[in-house]
């Protein structure tokens, strides 16, 4: 399974962007997925998680409100919606099973100015 994620990139605070995840392999639909990001200098995080049915979902209190998550299984492709951006959310963000069960794709910069 490869991970290949896209759609960062350097935004002003305020700002939205949609991170977008293509996944190989045939297991995309049956597994809960997630986004997660890593800051500098801090541990990778789980941000947001989506289950294999769309069904449920989960939002670190940081990014509930802001932040949503959404797949397309037909597409093997998971998506982050992200709005009203802060500083804070700057860090490289990574798509994956939840809990992890792929090795890590590349990420992508999202990068906040203030």
């Amino acid at each position: 399974v490869q991970l290949v994620e896209s759609g960062g990139g350097l935004v002003q605070a305020g700002d939205s962007l949609r991170l977008s995840c293509v996944v190989s392999g045939r297991t995309f639909s049956i597994n809960r997925m997630g986004w997660y990001r890593q800051a500098l200098g801090k541990q990778r995080e789980l941000v947001a998680a989506i289950a294999s049915g769309a069904g449920s979902f989960y939002y670190a209190d940081s990014v509930k409100g802001r932040f949503t998550i959404s797949r397309d299984n037909a597409k093997n492709t998971l998506y982050l919606q992200m709005n009203s951006l802060t500083p804070e959310d700057t860090a490289v963000y990574y798509c994956n099973a939840d809990p992890q069960l792929y090795s890590w794709g590349q990420g992508t910069q999202v990068t906040v100015s203030s």
